[in-house]
């Protein structure tokens, strides 16, 4: 017989009738003893869902979401085939207008204000939805592994420094915080599983990325406009997980998943985290990307400088908004042979740092903010996550936003000259210098031509370095922090650390 519970889960009218069709023949077939309570049954729970027959929106669209400012942002979402939806915004009460598809699809663009609200957005196609509490301003899609999905309250075990202080204080109704629940699938979703914009206090901030959440927080304390951060990542994800079938064709060595495809390592298994948490949100306004990943690609650095370069193209693509701006962090010291078996060799993760570093100069509009002073030996978990998310919001603040005044982006080495049995290393972005803090400068090391590096001793001269080792008296190549766990000791006077670097193309 059917339940009552069964039908309040019914979410089309067609399936509630089915249910009451499975569910007739028992009463009826009692002397109608049954028909009266099943009818009223069926009223009672049918009705309601008959006057819901309204546009669905995306789980992204919710009461509290921020939409970019001064842009034209696309809504799009879901009614009955060949209606008409219009969608009115509180801010100018223009009415846009979409027809829906054969496919019970539609999609428009609204032109959004300048900054402000709080406003309402109206969704009808005869039955209206109204989103409340909307903000227009800036908002930021925030990606990667672990290191950015490490929540404020810290992975259990693992505490990240300051943060319940950050925590207690972080009440904040411009700040509006989003996270695209996990989702590892073989097939590109249209929906991802639901989910709140949420406004920033203790609660939702204590669950957020940390990451995100000092980028956010301080973008909004210096715009002082609405900011909004859409967090989506995964712990221990490969960076081909974020990327689709089409643009991954291109590397012989990645096998995408067919669509019955068991999927094992669900973080790991190329195309799965682009189809179920990227997908569904392609597309929705946003300004630029920040990301943290690299963790899990460390050991196939000459492949993740394709893999990078072609992910980044195909988001923006997909965006269809340019080359919006996209900033990310390196990779922090760690020592990986805790979790691996390598050693030696590439397996050194000072190479996918140095392919980081490079990487900046060789993919338009992206800045990378340096973490070699946060690594922890132990750990590849960095407790202090504020340093990450504030040279985020550095690197976004001067090159997106045009602040001035303050240092945003490390030194970078820029070239060297080899004089007699020394080396002057040459840095740009360093306009006032370069600083050791008092401490020894260590972690230079040259090579002469049988390529075996030595340590050298190093000294400071304005914007370079210069680098002698007795040990070598024709060096041809410097490398700095070149291991895999190592402390930084060279910075800007702003006190941004200067990346592992080397001048050499070696294969070791």
């Amino acid at each position: 017989m059917i339940k009552e519970a069964d039908l309040m889960k019914a979410e089309n009218p067609l399936v509630a009738i089915t249910l009451c069709r499975r569910g007739t023949s028992s009463p009826f077939r009692r002397g109608g003893r049954g028909v009266r309570p099943l009818v009223s049954t069926i009223l009672l729970f049918l009705t309601p869902l008959l006057l819901r027959a309204e546009v669905k929106l995306p789980s992204i669209f919710t009461d509290n979401m921020v939409f970019q400012q001064q842009a034209e942002c696309a809504v799009w979402g879901w009614a009955k085939a060949g209606n008409t939806v219009t969608v009115t915004p509180s801010w100018s009460k223009q009415k846009y207008t979409a027809k829906v598809d054969a496919a019970g699809k539609w999609r428009l663009k609204v032109k959004t204000p300048t900054a402000g609200g709080p406003y309402e957005l109206t969704i009808s196609d005869g039955t209206p939805v109204k989103l409340k509490n909307v903000l227009v301003g800036e908002v930021w899609l925030c990606g990667g592994q672990s290191n950015m999905e490490m929540p404020m309250k810290g992975f259990k075990g693992q505490p990240i420094l300051g943060s319940n202080e950050a925590i207690l204080h972080s009440k904040n109704d411009q700040l509006r915080l989003y996270t695209v629940p996990r989702s590892s699938v073989t097939e590109p979703q249209e929906n991802s599983k639901p989910s709140p914009w949420r406004l920033a206090e203790p609660e939702a901030v204590s669950n957020f990325s940390a990451t995100g959440y000092y980028f956010g927080r301080l973008l909004q304390e210096q715009l002082q406009v609405p900011v909004g951060l859409i967090h989506c990542s995964y712990s221990g994800s490969y960076i081909e997980a974020w990327m689709d079938a089409e643009n991954l064709r291109q590397f012989a060595g990645v096998k995408i998943p067919a669509k019955g495809d068991t999927i094992k390592l669900v973080s790991r298994t190329p195309t799965t985290l682009y189809n179920g948490m990227l997908h569904p949100i392609e597309g929705y306004g946003i300004k630029g990307a920040i990301w943290y990943q690299g963790e899990s690609n460390y050991d196939r650095p000459d492949e993740y400088a394709k893999l990078f370069t072609a992910m980044v193209k195909q988001w923006r693509t997909k965006w269809g908004m340019g080359d919006f701006p996209f900033y990310y962090a390196q990779i922090a010291p760690f020592d990986y042979t805790r979790t691996s078996t390598n050693k030696g060799g590439k397996y050194n993760s000072a190479f996918i740092r140095d392919t980081q570093r490079k990487l900046q100069d060789q993919v338009p509009n992206t800045a990378m903010a340096v973490m070699l002073d946060i690594g922890e030996e132990t750990s590849i978990h960095p407790m202090r996550k504020e340093p990450g998310g504030t040279r985020l919001a550095l690197l976004a603040l001067a090159q997106t936003y045009g602040r001035k005044g303050f240092g945003a982006m490390s030194p970078t080495y820029e070239s060297m000259t080899v004089k007699d049995n020394s080396v002057a290393v040459r840095f740009k972005n360093s306009p006032n210098g370069m600083t050791s803090f008092g401490q020894e400068l260590t972690g230079f090391e040259v090579a002469g031509a049988d390529q075996k590096f030595y340590p050298a001793k190093a000294t400071i001269n304005g914007s370079s370095i210069t680098v002698s080792s007795d040990a070598v008296k024709t060096p041809i190549a410097v490398r700095y922090a070149f291991q895999d766990f190592t402390r930084a000791t060279l910075f800007s006077t702003e006190g941004l650390p200067v990346s592992s670097f080397r001048t050499d193309d070696w294969a070791q």
